[in-house]
């Protein structure tokens, strides 16, 4: 059973694979950090800051984000292998609003 302040979000890896993860959502992390303390191939260079594209992801789930902000949009800007649903996860709070969300590790 989950708890009333975790939430489950979905990757897929490079290779396909579907991984399903809880996080908490009162402990102000960001979808990078779940993926990096699950073990999942995600390096977050810059430690979350926008400044490196190297956590970029395609959000594949129709949630409802916040609108990326300059500096995530000019590391997008940089980033190999843009789509129309590129987001840096870095950038993407763990909230209860992203419950269910689902999103795809980019190709490096």
């Amino acid at each position: 059973m989950i708890d009333s302040n975790e939430i489950k979000i979905t990757v897929i890896d490079r290779e396909g694979a579907k991984h399903s993860l809880t996080g908490p959502t009162d402990m102000n992390l960001n979808v990078m950090e779940l993926c990096k303390a699950s073990d999942l191939p995600i390096e977050g260079t810059c430690g979350g800051m926008a400044l490196c594209a190297s956590c970029h992801v395609y959000i594949k789930s129709d949630h409802e984000l916040n609108s990326p902000s300059h500096d995530e949009e000019d590391m997008l800007d940089q980033a190999f292998f843009v789509e129309n649903n590129s987001r840096l996860c870095c950038q993407i709070q763990l909230a209860k609003n992203i419950d269910g969300l689902e999103i795809e590790l980019a190709k490096t």
